[in-house]
């Protein structure tokens, strides 16, 4: 038997706050609605879901929701311009060979986007 796919789910405070940053900012289709918990696709596989039944559970950074994209600076400013806060502009990580940057989603996830190069 094949694996169909994998969801990681977080607590939330709010889903209508949740969903602006998500679904409206970032562009993440909703896959599916069950009232207290709504699932969002992840382009490239797989999917985050967010329930207010879920206690929120971080501990500085962690965790750290990573999204995938070839067009970083993109994100940034189209972050920055809806007026989510953003720690620091993209850069280039030496140590992971990556370029990426980080914000903070409404219930204060660290969210960050990255680019392997």
């Amino acid at each position: 038997m094949a694996w169909e796919g994998t969801i990681v789910f977080l607590g939330t405070e709010n889903l209508e706050d949740n969903a602006v940053f998500y679904r409206d900012t970032l562009g993440l289709k909703l896959y599916k609605d069950q009232g207290v918990c709504r699932i969002y696709e992840v382009p490239g596989g797989g999917y985050l879901g967010f329930c207010t039944h879920l206690e929120k559970t971080q501990k500085g950074r962690a965790p750290i929701i990573t999204i995938l994209s070839d067009d970083v600076d993109h994100w940034y400013h189209t972050l920055v311009d809806c007026g989510w806060e953003v720690e620091e502009k993209p850069k280039k990580n030496e140590k992971f060979n990556i370029y990426h940057f980080f914000t903070k989603d409404p219930d204060g996830y660290t969210v960050e986007i990255q680019k392997f190069l």
